[in-house]
C-alpha cells in the first residue's frame, strides 16, 4: 500500500491544461512563404529574399527547411540554369560549424540533414546542366571541410560534366528561343542533320486557299528524297506517321514523316565460285574506261518500315496542317503527290474532328431517352 503511494507521487502528473495550451498553439502556427509575396518572378526578385532570410536572424534558424523552399520555386523564377542562384543558396548554409574535427565525426556523417540539403541542391544543378566552378568548390570547402560528402559529390560532378557537356554534335545555345518557330527550326535541323543535302523551308498555310488552319509549316526534304518520291508506285499509298517527339533541352517538338514503299532488293544469283565466265572488268573510274552505278543503291532515307520522304513540324499538329504540308510539298517540285494516295494515322483526331463526328450519336442517344 505504501509503495503504491509513494509510485502515485513520484508519477508526473500532466495538467489538462498543457494539451489545451498546445492545442490552441498549434491551431495558431501559420507557414509564411517568402516567394510567394514577389510580384515579379525573376532572378532579382530571388536573391533579393536569399538576402532577407540572412539578415533577419543571426543564427538562420529553419535555414535547410528554407533552402528546400527555394529549390522547389527555382523554376517559378526563371533560375533554375543560373550558377549564380545556386551559389547563394550555399551562402545560406553555416560556415565553420558542420566541418568535421575529428575522425569519428567525419565517418559518421556530420550533421547528415545538412550535408544531405547541399548533395540535393548539387544533384538538382546536376539535373538541370549547371556545372559548378572554382567557386563553388571553396564554398563547399569553407562549409563541410574536405571530407564532407557534398564536397565528393562535387568532385565527381567536375570529373563527368566537362567531358558531356559539349560531346553532343547539335549544337543548342544556354537559353532556348520561346518561340516555336524557332524551336522547329533547330528540331527539324538536328533530325535531318544525317543527309546534308536537306533543305529546310518555313511556309505558310495561307498559301493554300482552302486551308482551314492558320499557322507555319518547317519541312525538310533532300534531292535524294525528292527522286525517291518520284519513283513510288502510284497504287501504293504514302503514310504520314506521328506525332513524334524530339527534346532540345528540357522542350519537346512534335514532328511527323512522310512514309513511302521500300525499293526492292535487287535478286544477285551470280555464282562468285564460277570462272568459267569470267567477264572483262569495266575499267577503273577515271582511268581506264567508265563504270556505272548499281541499278538499286541503299540511302540513309530508306529504313526497315518504309522510306522516309520528307519531314516536318507544324503550328498546331492537326490534320489540315499535314494536309496543307502535303499539296505544298506538291507545289514545290513534288507534282506525283496530286496522283498518289496519302494516309494520315494519327494518334487522336483533332477536338473539331472528333466533335462533329460524336455530335449525331449524342443526339441520338438523348432522342432514345425521351421516347423511352
Amino acid at each position: 500500500m505504501a509503495t503504491n503511494i509513494f509510485r502515485s507521487f513520484l508519477r508526473p502528473r500532466i495538467k489538462a491544461s498543457f494539451f489545451k495550451r498546445y492545442e490552441s498553439s498549434e491551431k495558431r502556427v501559420a507557414i509564411h512563404d517568402p516567394f510567394s509575396n514577389k510580384p515579379e518572378k525573376n532572378k532579382e526578385s530571388y536573391l533579393q529574399v536569399i538576402k532577407f532570410f540572412e539578415g533577419r536572424d543571426q543564427r538562420r534558424r529553419g535555414h535547410v527547411e528554407f533552402i528546400y523552399a527555394a529549390l522547389g520555386r527555382m523554376k517559378e523564377f526563371g533560375v533554375n540554369n543560373d550558377l549564380e542562384a545556386y551559389k547563394a543558396l550555399v551562402d545560406v548554409l553555416p560556415k565553420g560549424k558542420l566541418v568535421p574535427t575529428n575522425i569519428f565525426q567525419a565517418e559518421f556523417l556530420h550533421y547528415p540533414k545538412h550535408q544531405q540539403c547541399a548533395v540535393d541542391l548539387l544533384e538538382q544543378m546536376e539535373n538541370n546542366g549547371v556545372m559548378p566552378d572554382i567557386e563553388m568548390e571553396q564554398m563547399l570547402l569553407n562549409t563541410f571541410g574536405r571530407r564532407g560528402i557534398p564536397l565528393r559529390k562535387y568532385w565527381r560532378m567536375m570529373y563527368w560534366m566537362p567531358k558531356f557537356k559539349n560531346l553532343s554534335p547539335w549544337y543548342l545555345p544556354d537559353k532556348m528561343p520561346d518561340d516555336t518557330l524557332e524551336l522547329a527550326k533547330l528540331a527539324i535541323q538536328r533530325i535531318t542533320s544525317v543527309d546534308p543535302d536537306t533543305n529546310i523551308n518555313v511556309w505558310q498555310t495561307e498559301e493554300i486557299e482552302v486551308a482551314l488552319d492558320k499557322t507555319w509549316i518547317v519541312s525538310g526534304q533532300s534531292r535524294i528524297q525528292k527522286l525517291l518520291l518520284a519513283e513510288q508506285p502510284i497504287e501504293e499509298p504514302l503514310v504520314i506517321k506521328g506525332p513524334y517527339y524530339v527534346y532540345l533541352r528540357d522542350q519537346s517538338v512534335t514532328y511527323f514523316t512522310l512514309l513511302g514503299k521500300i525499293r526492292p532488293e535487287p535478286k544477285d544469283d551470280i555464282d562468285w565460285d564460277d570462272v568459267s565466265k569470267i567477264e572483262k572488268p569495266s575499267g577503273i573510274p577515271g582511268f581506264i574506261g567508265k563504270t556505272t552505278l548499281p541499278s538499286i543503291k541503299c540511302t540513309v532515307h530508306e529504313q526497315d518500315d518504309g522510306t522516309i520522304l520528307a519531314i516536318c513540324a507544324t503550328g498546331t499538329s492537326s490534320r489540315d496542317s499535314l494536309l496543307s504540308w502535303i499539296r505544298l510539298l506538291e507545289k514545290h517540285d513534288n507534282p506525283l503527290l496530286a496522283n498518289i494516295p496519302v494516309i494520315f494515322t494519327l494518334l487522336a483526331p483533332p477536338s473539331d474532328i472528333s466533335l462533329q463526328e460524336t455530335q449525331p450519336a449524342l443526339q441520338e442517344e438523348d432522342n432514345i431517352e425521351r421516347a423511352g
